[in-house]
């Protein structure tokens, strides 16, 4: 339908929002990628451009059971990064 947004749950803090706010990061077979094109194929996930969300996604190892790929300290830091610069 047009004007009708596609509303994503941030996995950092829980909030829903239209998917153009937030960051899509995707396991796109074994390569974690920042997609903010939404264009490749892979698990993903959604979350707020913060790094507080982005650390809360993190806790509990939440972040690597969604995305079905262990996320390592310099993988984390490479997104954490993009978050920053993006």
């Amino acid at each position: 339908m047009p004007g009708v947004e596609s509303l994503k749950q941030c996995l950092g803090c829980g909030d829903r929002r239209p998917e153009i706010e937030l960051m899509r990061i995707v396991n796109n077979k074994g390569d974690l990628k920042v997609d903010p094109g939404g264009r490749l194929s892979g698990r993903d996930v959604y979350l707020c451009p913060q790094v507080s969300c982005f650390q809360a996604a993190r806790k509990d190892n939440q972040l690597s059971q969604e995305l079905h790929l262990e996320i390592t300290e310099e993988l984390f830091n490479q997104l954490l990064e993009e978050i920053n610069h993006g």
